[in-house]
């Protein structure tokens, strides 16, 4: 368990959280079920709550698991939330559950990131689609999906709708960050946000999909690939590093994306 130094007091940090999900005293008090008197005493220093109670405001302020340790250590408990890495032997249960839903989307891709993007495994379907990357380094591990995605040396010159696919992830990225206030992810987006748009892109988005998904589509040899994606992440995780992964799976937009991969799949 990662031992973290914190020199601010616990008020601090419940305040900038309770701000950040722009909750008034009175708003997290209602959440939590105690009095605002309660929540200001411990706001101001002059009450200091049970660890069960710290936990519960952490939960109802969706703090993530990373930043409640120096709350626990600001009141002075012990941090409760380990951090392990994905190849350590207490998460080989969980680290064999990813596989297994990257290998079951198969011919389909799919991908796990952690918290800052970084990819942390693919399936066998990701690859073809990284074949023409022109830098070559973007590819060098660690690989940041964003930056390979959005990069115009990466796969954006092949996202045929490369304005509407980067507003997307864009728009995801800062929402990212105003849950967690990650400086890492805010330094990303400021780099991803001085990427140049392609002329030939559209400037306005446009989607087939009734406004339900935003497609990524993508150039290939094979043909155009469009594809829709959904988010995947752990129910219950008390271990720093599994509450930060994400397994990122894309679905075949219409039925020539999947002939496509399946065909792939088939002459691999």
């Amino acid at each position: 368990m990662n031992t973290i130094a914190t020199a601010r007091p616990l008020g601090d940090f419940l305040r900038d959280w309770r701000r950040r999900r722009r909750m008034s005293q009175l708003d997290l008090a209602l959440e939590a079920e105690i009095s605002q008197r309660h929540l200001s005493f411990i706001e101001s220093g002059r009450s200091l709550p049970s660890r069960d109670m710290l936990l519960h405001l952490a939960e109802r302020l969706e703090v993530p698991l990373r930043e409640r340790n120096p709350m626990l250590l600001a009141a002075g408990f012990a941090p409760v939330y380990a951090e392990r890495k994905l190849d350590d032997p207490a998460l080989a249960a969980a680290r064999k559950a990813i596989d297994m839903v990257l290998k079951g989307h198969e011919p389909f891709p799919a991908l796990a990131v952690d918290r800052h993007w970084t990819l942390v495994a693919a399936n066998a379907a990701v690859a073809p689609l990284l074949a023409g990357v022109a830098d070559a380094s973007l590819l060098d591990g660690p690989v940041n999906v964003l930056r390979l995605s959005l990069h115009p040396q990466g796969l954006a010159p092949r996202i045929a709708n490369l304005a509407e696919w980067r507003n997307h992830l864009l728009e995801r990225l800062h929402q990212q960050i105003a849950a967690t206030g990650d400086p890492i992810l805010k330094g990303l987006l400021e780099e991803l946000s001085g990427y140049p748009v392609p002329p030939e892109t559209p400037s306005k988005p446009r989607s087939d999909y009734a406004g339900i998904a935003v497609p990524m589509q993508l150039r290939t040899e094979a043909g155009c690939l469009s594809f829709i994606s959904t988010t995947t992440v752990f129910g219950t995780p008390v271990d720093v590093t599994l509450s930060e992964l994400a397994i990122e799976s894309f679905f075949p937009a219409n039925d020539e994306t999947a002939r496509l991969l399946r065909r792939t799949a088939e002459s691999g």
